[in-house]
C-alpha cells in the first residue's frame, strides 16, 4: 500500500469525501514522504477460484436511482458491495490476491515525494484536515454512490482482473479526468478489499487521491502510464538522503527497486520506499510480479496498508489517521482529501 509522508514525504488516503463505489467484481502528484517503515517481506501469490464472472448488472442498475436519494447515500456502499460481490461469488469466479489472505504486516511507513512534476498539483497551506462530521469527513457524509453501470467486459483466469472493470472504469475516467487503467487499479483495490477486509470500507477516491498527489497517476517526471498498468520510465523520488528536509534513510534494497545502492528512494505511481513495499507488496494483477511501478500492484498494496489495525475508512478519525500514517504532514493530508472530494462528485455528475 501507501506509505508515511513527512514534509518531504508521501501519502495514502481513503476516498471519505462524496465518492462513487466501483462496480463489484468476482475478485478477491507527487509530494515527499517522511517515516519509515518497517519491512516485512509477504508471499506474493494469487489464488483462484474457477468458474465464470458473474455481475448483478440489473441489481446495480436499480440501486443506482435509489443511491441519488440522501438516504441511500449513506448506505449504498455497503449494499452494491454486498449484492454484486456476492452474486460474483457464487457465480464462483474471483481472484483475490492471496498476500491479502495473510496476517497483518506490522506497521511501516510509505514511500517519499518526487520533485514535482508539471500538472502535478503543489502542496497547498490550508490550515489543517477540516473537521471531522459524525459518521463521515466533513463535507459529506461518507464516500457513496454505486455505478451507473455494470462492468461487461469479464476477466479471463490467468489475465488482469481488474480489465473485468473497463466498462465502468471508461465512464469514471472520463468524467474525473483519470486515465482509465489507473480507475480500473483503484476500483478494483476496493472490490477486493470489500471483500477481504470488509471493515475497512475504504473508497476508490482515496486511491485515486493519493495516486494523483503522489505521481499524478503514473504519469509524473514524464513518464506514461501503460496500457497494462506500468508506469515508463519508472518514477523515481528524490534519494532520502536528509536533505532538502527529507528524511535520511540510507540504501535497504541494495538499490533492486530504486536503482540507488546508497540511499532509498520511493517507487512508482503511489511512490513506496522499499522497505515499506517489501511489508506489503501484493501482486494485483496476476502477473507473477509484485511490481510498485505497476499501478494494479501499487494501488492494491496502498489499500493493504491503509486499512491495517483496523482501520473504518467511513470514519473521519481513522481515514484522517490512514492518511497521516501514509504521510505525516497536514497540507498533504489536505490536499488528498480535496481530489477524494473532487472525484467522488464528478464521479456522480
Amino acid at each position: 500500500m501507501a506509505t508515511h509522508k513527512d514534509d518531504a514525504g508521501k501519502t495514502a488516503v481513503e476516498a471519505a469525501p462524496g465518492s462513487k463505489t466501483p462496480p463489484a467484481v468476482t475478485k478477491g502528484d507527487a509530494d515527499s514522504k517522511g517515516d519509515s517503515k518497517t519491512p516485512a517481506s509477504v508471499a506474493v501469490a494469487v489464488k483462484r477460484r474457477s468458474g465464470p464472472f458473474g455481475f448483478a448488472g440489473r441489481a446495480a442498475g436499480g440501486v443506482a436511482a435509489w443511491a441519488k436519494r440522501p438516504s441511500g447515500r449513506l448506505i449504498v456502499p455497503a449494499v452494491i458491495a454486498t449484492v454484486l460481490l456476492g452474486a460474483a461469488g457464487t457465480a464462483g469466479a474471483y481472484l483475490v490476491p492471496e498476500a491479502l489472505e495473510s496476517a497483518p504486516s506490522p506497521s511501516a511507513t510509505p514511500g517519499f515525494p518526487l520533485e514535482a512534476p508539471a500538472g502535478v498539483p503543489s502542496a497547498g497551506q490550508p490550515g489543517g484536515l477540516p473537521g471531522s462530521a459524525p459518521g463521515g469527513l466533513p463535507g459529506t457524509a461518507v464516500p457513496t454512490l454505486a455505478p451507473t453501470v455494470a462492468p461487461t467486459t469479464v476477466a479471463q483466469l490467468g489475465g488482469r482482473p481488474a480489465d473485468a472493470l473497463a466498462g465502468w472504469a471508461g465512464q469514471i475516467g472520463t468524467r474525473v479526468g483519470i486515465p482509465v487503467v489507473a480507475v480500473q487499479a483503484y476500483g478494483y483495490a476496493e472490490l477486493v478489499t470489500a471483500r477481504t477486509t470488509p471493515s475497512c470500507r475504504l473508497s476508490w477516491t482515496t486511491l485515486a487521491a493519493i495516486g494523483k498527489v503522489e505521481s499524478s497517476h503514473g504519469s509524473a517526471n514524464g513518464s506514461v502510464l501503460s496500457t497494462d498498468g506500468t508506469s515508463l520510465p519508472p518514477i523515481m523520488g528524490l534519494p532520502l538522503d536528509g536533505k532538502g528536509g527529507r528524511q535520511l534513510i540510507p540504501d535497504t534494497d541494495r538499490g533492486a527497486l530504486d536503482q540507488d545502492t546508497t540511499y532509498d528512494r520511493a517507487v512508482g505511481p503511489m511512490q513506496f520506499i522499499p522497505a515499506t513495499w517489501n511489508s506489503y507488496k501484493v501482486d494485483a494483477d496476476n502477473n507473477g510480479v509484485a511490481d510498485p511501478n505497476d499501478i494494479d500492484d501499487a494501488a492494491m498494496t496502498a489499500a493493504k496498508y491503509l486499512c491495517q489495525n483496523g482501520r473504518d475508512m467511513s470514519r473521519g478519525d481513522s481515514w484522517r489517521d490512514a492518511i497521516l500514517s501514509y504521510n505525516a504532514v497536514g497540507p498533504y493530508a489536505q490536499k488528498v482529501f480535496d481530489a477524494a472530494d473532487d472525484y467522488g462528485k464528478r464521479s456522480r455528475s
